[in-house]
């Protein structure tokens, strides 16, 4: 089987790295790929919103199934483009996909339906937004209605915070279209937790539930970034918990998208809260998580073909998904990081860390220069590593890297703290 990945991040190579792994997989490409995967396939200079180009190569490669990564071309609706020449492609079409492309349509859809998920208010008129932001009070989440490279919710814990996040968004144009909409929802409190799913429209198969790190800084401090990092699984989750995420939230979500006429296929990864009320959802997104994927990965024992095919309708794989045990991804950043940051930076150490048993290293923002590795990015590797317990899993990591250098390199060193205190 031929297959092409889209995308250019750690989330589309650890995908690479393991369907490479597949003996069914005899040739691999990635669109447009980074420096990390040329091991594994073929990269093909096309930018993922180049979607007629996207198509024409897949076309012309003869390419038998496309693994969408970024949620942009979902959004501008790569797989109808893909359909209409009768490619196959994994991921959901451009009216699932709205499911992360608009945040108003989430909202009414998830209430509509009844599914757990904060009170909100949808807005397109700054003074009218600003106006109910009085009236209500803080904390609140505000949030930009479309793609904002995972950067447009913010959690605003006073009103100095929502009114200047209203200001960016709606009058200074911090992101651009995506704030054109904005929701302005309650604030939650509880662990926030993500769940994946992968989807056939009418049921699902459940992957790992996973914690991701957003902020920038140690203790949970600092900016709000793409994610610092992530373990898998949760040992604080109960099983009635997890039983109401996926009677409540996953299913009730596929039933309220197939009452709208919408066949949801390829991933639904939501963020949740769990809160007293019992889980609550934050946002739904309709691709895999970066550093969630990464993780998963390693995790992973089954066939990733077999995984991803059962968007199609094909057999769930055996109950033997995953290796025992735990995962944990850790992303090496810019410094800066979310801020302005430098790029062109040597790298080194990589080979070092990848010889550790059971640790591999992703690019998420890298490019060759001079023929070096330099820093190309914000978040610039995702080094992940399994152990037999979450206590090994965060060892090995942090051993990991410790061989990554490149100046100004940060990361987070208490990911997984969450889980490591529910098992003391």
């Amino acid at each position: 089987m031929r297959v092409l990945v889209i995308g250019s991040g750690a989330r589309e190579h650890a995908l690479v790295w393991k369907l490479a792994q597949s003996p069914r997989v005899s040739r691999l490409y990635a669109a447009p790929g980074n420096p990390g995967m040329t091991p594994y396939a073929e990269c093909v200079p096309i930018n993922v919103s180049q979607l007629s180009e996207l198509a024409d190569f897949a076309e012309r490669s003869a390419i038998d199934l496309t693994v969408v990564g970024p949620e942009v071309p979902l959004v501008e609706g790569i797989v109808d483009v893909f359909r209409r020449r009768g490619l196959r492609t994994f991921g959901p079409d451009q009216a699932g996909a709205a499911l992360e492309g608009s945040k108003a349509f989430a909202k009414e859809l998830l209430t509509e339906a009844g599914i757990p998920t904060a009170q909100h208010r949808t807005f397109t008129v700054y003074a009218e937004a600003i106006a109910y932001l009085e009236q209500h009070g803080a904390p609140v989440v505000v949030k930009a209605d479309g793609n904002a490279a995972g950067k447009g919710a913010i959690v605003a814990l006073d009103m100095a915070t929502a009114r200047d996040a209203l200001q960016q968004m709606m009058v200074e144009r911090a992101f651009g279209v995506a704030g054109d909409i904005v929701v302005i929802e309650d604030y939650l409190q509880g662990d926030e937790i993500g769940s994946t799913a992968i989807c056939n429209g009418t049921n699902y198969l459940p992957l790992t539930l996973t914690q991701d790190h957003k902020r920038a800084l140690d203790h949970d401090q600092g900016l709000n970034t793409g994610g610092m990092g992530v373990f898998t699984p949760l040992p604080f989750v109960n099983v009635e918990q997890e039983q109401q995420i996926r009677e409540r939230i996953i299913l009730a979500t596929l039933q309220a998208l197939k009452a709208r006429g919408i066949h949801f296929t390829g991933v639904l990864y939501s963020n949740i809260m769990l809160t007293r009320q019992g889980p609550m959802v934050l946002e739904h997104n309709t691709r895999f998580g970066d550093p969630e994927t990464q993780a998963f990965m390693l995790l992973l024992k089954e066939d990733v073909l077999n995984v991803l095919e059962y968007a199609d309708g094909k057999q769930a794989p055996s109950n033997n998904l995953w290796h025992p045990g735990s995962a944990i991804s850790l992303t090496l950043a810019s410094g800066g990081y979310p801020g302005k940051y430098r790029s062109g930076i040597p790298i080194t150490g990589i080979e070092e860390a990848n010889r550790l048993d059971d640790v591999q290293v992703f690019h998420a923002g890298t490019a060759m220069q001079d023929g070096r590795l330099v820093t190309a990015g914000g978040r610039v590797l995702s080094v992940v590593a399994r152990g037999t317990t979450l206590q090994e899993a965060v060892a090995k990591v942090y051993e990991a890297a410790a061989h990554i250098s490149f100046e100004g390199m940060h990361y987070r060193r208490d990911i997984a703290h969450r889980g490591l205190e529910a098992l003391t």
